[in-house]
């Protein structure tokens, strides 16, 4: 198909920008930091605070920096399946049960792998099976979306309910617990004696997301369907494809959370994922991502993820009663809200690449 030659010619030729449209520019890019001018803003808060009332360093404790970080990894990897659901005009509401469900059975099958193997290769072998067994609730999921048409909202939240029944029955209502010297190494043991091996693992994984989400056309056609999904079938996108797919791979970034935790905790928990299916999709809005879909960045998210975690760790360093969290938490959620609100409304209702 042929483009119109006219429109070819026409397209790199714009208006000259007048002032307000300079300060309209500088605006926006101070709403895409947002996330990060919070992030630096508690930080100063808790570093000053600590100076002032303990005479001491928020920063500069090695204790806290690694602490925020172990407090960020659950968090942050939940966020970053569902920052490409969001992107895309969805939303994952059953990532929280996902996790737990790989977390039980990647101790259950590290249970039974003990002692037929050695115990890396038991590990190896749970990690993988709770990884893959997280795609499956993905998958259907995907299913539900791409082929039968059912709202991301309603198809995700039933799946929430089979995932947290599942989880449940296999972990028998309670914790499997795990004795094996390398999983408890592994979520554990700090490399260097200072960065713990969860924080190296979630920082690959991590990247490598940015990098497929940034760089790679799955990521590209993200933003399309996300921003324009008629235009972007128009473009020759295989949309129901790539919806199935996105909910497999945000399945799998709940898989890998859910592996994490069992080797944190040396024991799987139906409910480890309960409380932070809420911060996962808060740590993509303060990001910077739109609900309305079509704009997002993974290093936004982990902005955002970093934010919930200063908040929630930063309180308690202040001997402040943890129910101001969730108080501190939504407040920061709205004023996200409304800049992406006021964002859009000054782009004319456009979401800006």
């Amino acid at each position: 198909m042929t483009s119109d030659p006219h429109i070819d010619r026409a397209a790199p030729v714009a208006p000259p920008a007048d002032h307000g449209a300079g300060r309209l520019t500088l605006l926006q890019r101070i709403a895409k930091l947002r996330a990060w001018l919070f992030l630096g803003a508690l930080l100063l808060f808790f570093e000053g605070w600590a100076r002032i009332v303990y005479g001491g360093t928020f920063l500069g404790n090695t204790y806290n920096l690694q602490s925020i970080a172990i407090f960020a990894v659950a968090r942050l990897l939940l966020a970053t399946g569902q920052t490409f659901v969001i992107i895309s005009g969805g939303i994952d509401l059953s990532l929280g049960f996902i996790m737990g469900l790989a977390a039980v059975v990647a101790a259950h099958v590290v249970v039974w792998a003990n002692p037929l193997m050695p115990a890396p290769v038991a590990v190896l072998v749970g990690f993988l099976a709770g990884v893959l067994i997280a795609c499956i609730p993905g998958a259907v999921n995907g299913f539900l979306v791409a082929y039968l048409k059912v709202p991301p909202f309603i198809g995700t939240l039933g799946m929430f309910g089979v995932a947290r029944g599942v989880a449940f029955l296999l972990a028998g209502g309670t914790t499997v617990p795990v004795s094996n010297p390398v999983l408890s190494a592994l979520g554990n043991s700090r490399l260097f004696g200072s960065i713990p091996w969860t924080v190296i693992i979630a920082a690959v994984f991590i990247l490598l997301m940015h990098y497929v989400l940034s760089q790679t056309r799955f990521g590209q056609h993200n933003y399309a369907i996300g921003a324009n999904p008629q235009a972007a079938r128009r473009a020759g996108i295989d949309i129901r494809k790539h919806l199935f797919r996105l909910y497999v791979l945000s399945g799998a970034c709940a898989g890998l959370a859910g592996v994490l935790y069992t080797a944190q905790f040396s024991a799987g928990a139906a409910q480890a994922g309960e409380p932070l299916l809420l911060d996962s999709v808060a740590a993509v809005v303060i990001g910077g991502a739109s609900l309305f879909g079509g704009s997002g960045t993974i290093l936004g998210t982990v902005a955002g993820a970093f934010v919930i975690a200063v908040i929630q760790y930063g309180l308690v360093f202040v001997d402040v009663k943890p129910f101001w969290q969730f108080i501190s938490v939504g407040v920061v959620i709205i004023i996200s809200v409304l800049i992406d609100q006021a964002q859009r409304s000054f782009s004319g209702g456009r979401q800006s690449e």
